[in-house]
């Protein structure tokens, strides 16, 4: 038994499929100059080769999964056709390297640049290149791709990483999970299995050295476990087990149309934080009453150069309609911290997260902030459209924003634009300075949603990704209750709503807290929202409230979490 990190929960029985790359055995001889033109020849073959065989899986990818996910594969015919790539190719060439050594050389140092980056989200993006790469090096060495389309049916993939060219051959119908080496949650691997609500481990580091094809597999990405051709009354109980998840499952589901209120008859609103139109399928069909976090950063990743207006309004006006009249809250772009765009050049910094990043950094790149303001004020034409700003400390950035939003709109207005006029305006919660000044913020905004991840990290100065301090980041330490507190009543005395969109909105036993402390709507990935309903169906709005009062005056994370356990049982 092993385990690795859980990319997407559940559990699963099922055959072994290792997927091993063939071995690429790179030439070390020197090329004599008359062989020269024959191997640039090579090269632009197998570059052709490689940007045909992309444009078919994109297509493939379009059908089965959806526009997002067919993108991925555009950013890997911009890296096959990249100017600079080819040209450090040739150049090797010409400087008598064979083609395949010329290839795995530019490859490698444009690897090593990515991996010697802070951002993990670039770091990631490492195997979109070595995908290309790979993909480039069997062609012009006529080497066979690995193949998972002809697996069996229950087949749990085993490799040492998957690609989006070995994500995209997926057969949901055959394949049941997948375990890999390398990866964490924000891995290609990682976002691929939740969007296919696949259960999977990632970063196992050593998968493919323990297990071999035809093992009998349970993979339970519930509790972390890999078991390895369990014996018999191990399988019955995970039969057992996998039951019961089906058995809940299918209760959940009943509980899709059903209204989010206490026995005692109090709403909540239900909503899903997305990131791609694709994901709106998932908020629907588990029953979100909307959008309560539409990540735009998504639109902008993965590519040489920022979205410009008219694909930015398509992208927001088909979530718009897809919602089909449910708010959509739309966070404008939140890059900087932990995420970073290579071609916005954004300055290295010592504490990146007290930096350079969200409304800091939009208000220094304005043509690029106005085209996303038009592109979402002209998507609120098609639907309920709400905008939210990230990262607002002040009074200051809140009027500020305001006004260009009233610019925007006023420009739209001559060009004859139709657009939503009372669109609300809302802000995220995500620092103290905002939690201490929410009741002069919420005088500014129509509405405010907290960020508790962020939230968390700067009200007890823990960084959340430093595995060294990772049991000091807690937000049920008192004085992020506290801070949650101040704000939900704030904009309760200023008849206005509070939301939270970080992944506190969907922990099972901080939900009762949160309703009791008043809370109005709860955003979270749309496979928590029946087990959220059906928690907060469960109690009374009265002994909610009784909850979270004895739970402020509790002095440390630990006891209100025993408050929590114990009301729960």
């Amino acid at each position: 038994m092993f385990s690795g990190i859980i990319a997407s929960s559940g559990v699963t029985i099922g055959k072994a499929f290792v997927l091993k790359e063939a071995e690429i055995k790179i030439s070390k001889r020197v090329l004599t100059p008359p062989e020269v033109e024959s191997e640039i020849v090579r090269f632009q073959a197998a570059q052709k080769k490689t940007i045909k065989q992309l444009e078919a899986i994109k297509a493939s990818t379009l059908l089965k999964l959806g526009e997002k996910e067919a993108e991925v594969f555009e950013g890997h015919m911009l890296i096959a056709t990249d100017d600079e790539l080819e040209e450090e190719v040739l150049t090797s060439i010409r400087a008598l390297h064979p083609v395949d050594r010329a290839i795995e050389t530019a490859i490698t140092n444009n690897v090593a640049m990515l991996e010697d980056l802070d951002d993990p989200y670039l770091r990631e993006r490492v195997a979109d290149i070595k995908d290309v790469g790979r993909r480039m090096l069997k062609n012009v060495l006529d080497i066979p791709m690995a193949s998972l389309e002809d697996v069996e049916e229950g087949t749990i993939i085993v490799a040492d990483d998957l690609t989006p060219s070995d994500t995209s051959q997926i057969d949901l119908d055959r394949v049941w999970g997948f375990i890999t080496n390398a990866g964490g949650r924000t891995s290609h691997s990682a976002i691929m299995a939740r969007s296919l609500e696949l259960p999977a481990i990632v970063g196992t580091k050593i998968a493919t050295d323990r297990i071999v094809t035809g093992d009998q597999l349970i993979l339970d990405a519930i509790n972390n476990k890999i078991l390895m051709n369990p014996d018999e009354q191990t399988l019955r109980d995970y039969q057992s087990l996998q039951r019961q998840l089906e058995d809940e499952k299918q209760v959940l589901a009943k509980l899709k149309t059903l209204p989010c209120e206490t026995v005692d008859g109090k709403r909540f609103e239900l909503c899903a934080n997305i990131g791609t139109l694709k994901d709106t399928e998932g908020a629907l069909r588990h029953g979100a009453e909307g959008i309560g976090l539409y990540r735009t950063e998504f639109l902008f990743m993965g590519r040489s150069a920022m979205p410009p207006e008219e694909e930015q309004f398509q992208a927001y006006k088909k979530v718009a309609e897809a919602m089909k009249g449910s708010p959509v809250i739309i966070r404008t772009l939140d890059i900087g911290g932990d995420k970073d765009l290579p071609y916005l050049n954004l300055p290295e910094e010592l504490n990146p997260f007290l930096g350079y990043r969200g409304i800091r950094m939009c208000f220094d790149k304005p043509d690029m902030f106005n085209a996303q303001m038009r592109a979402i004020l002209r998507a609120s034409h098609y639907g309920d459209l709400k905008i939210m700003f990230p990262m607002v400390t002040s009074v200051e950035e809140a009027r500020r924003l305001n006004g260009i939003v009233n610019d925007m709109k006023m420009m739209l207005a001559r060009e004859g634009e139709p657009f939503d006029d009372s669109i609300e305006i809302g802000i995220m919660i995500e620092t103290p300075a905002a939690v201490l000044i929410a009741d002069l913020l919420i005088q500014e905004v129509d509405f405010f949603s907290i960020g508790t991840n962020d939230l968390t990290q700067y009200v007890l100065a823990v960084d959340r990704g430093n595995e060294v301090i990772a049991e000091l980041y807690d937000f049920f330490s008192p004085s992020v209750i506290r801070a949650i507190k101040q704000v939900i009543d704030c904009s309760h005395k200023a008849g206005k709503w509070t939301g939270m969109c970080g992944e506190m909105a969907g922990d099972e036993q901080a939900v009762l807290l949160l309703a009791g402390l008043g809370l109005d709507e709860f955003s979270m990935s749309a496979a928590s929202i029946s087990k959220v309903k059906k928690v907060l169906r469960s109690y009374s709005i009265k002994m909610l409230r009784q909850l979270a009062e004895e739970a402020l005056n509790l002095p440390t994370a630990a006891e209100v979490r025993t408050l929590l356990s114990k009301f729960t049982h």
